[in-house]
């Protein structure tokens, strides 16, 4: 099976669904499935797509014309996502995506590869619970948005394993925040809270994306190492459907 290789997030394991009827059939919801990741400390998280099916209210299971194949999660983070499955309900509400996968899935960590176990995964399905309402003829996102950082187990003895944490982010009631740190090349995690907490890596470049946050006002946390001290911007407004650009932070 070849690699594919495909440039979306992270902030691992980001996954999106968008939504949209293109027939006037009110009992047709087409559905794309996309992925999404938040960034996490790896060089590479290799995971083995190889199914995907939707469940509707009515209990009804539908097999999602699929692009199988194994996808770099890294690849899509800080925004960015990718198309992994085409298909459709004749009922208009979700109850469940299941994620088939395969068992070449692996993580590399400082230049050396190692293999993921995912038992769960390959015998039933990774079953994420959606419950969305559809409405046909609007375009509706979702991301399946995979935590990398959480999703991968060290378990010792040089053995690794995928236990994927997933958060759907519904993009059409909801915004992010972006932004920027120098120097560029610094470690960091950024918090968004607003009752909850959000949390992401910043790249390598510097970049950071927050996504799928309620709107409201929110407190942007920027935690560096050391020696750089902690940065904190307060009433960053959230508001749906938009982007909230913090611009650049210099750290000091």
């Amino acid at each position: 099976m070849n690699m594919k290789k495909i440039n979306f997030l992270f902030s691992l394991l980001m996954l999106a669904l968008i939504v949209s009827s293109c027939s006037k059939d009110p009992k047709n919801y087409p559905v794309n499935v996309r992925m999404t990741d938040i960034p996490g400390p790896y060089d590479a998280v290799l995971i083995d797509l190889q199914g995907v099916e939707i469940t509707g209210d009515n209990g009804v299971s539908v097999t999602m014309e699929v692009n199988d194949g194994i996808y770099n999660l890294l690849d899509f983070s800080n925004g960015a996502d990718t198309l992994i499955a085409t298909g459709g309900l004749e009922v208009a509400n979700i109850q469940q995506i299941r994620l088939i996968l395969g068992s070449e899935n692996s993580v590399v960590v400082a230049g050396v590869s190692y293999p993921l176990s995912t038992p769960s995964a390959e015998q039933s399905g990774l079953k994420l619970q959606v419950h969305q309402a559809l409405e046909a003829g609007v375009l509706y996102t979702i991301l399946l948005d995979f935590d990398a950082n959480k999703s991968i187990v060290v378990e010792g003895n040089g053995k690794y394993k995928l236990k994927p944490v997933i958060r759907t982010i519904e993009t059409a009631i909801s915004g992010a925040i972006k932004g920027k740190i120098l120097p560029v090349g610094t470690l960091a995690v950024v918090t968004a809270t607003s009752g909850l907490s959000y949390t992401s890596n910043v790249t390598s470049g510097g970049d950071f994306m927050l996504m799928g946050l309620p709107a409201g006002n929110y407190s942007v946390t920027i935690t560096p190492a050391s020696p750089y001290n902690e940065v904190t911007e307060n009433n960053i407004a959230v508001v749906t459907g938009l982007t909230t650009d913090l611009g650049t932070i210099e750290l000091h």
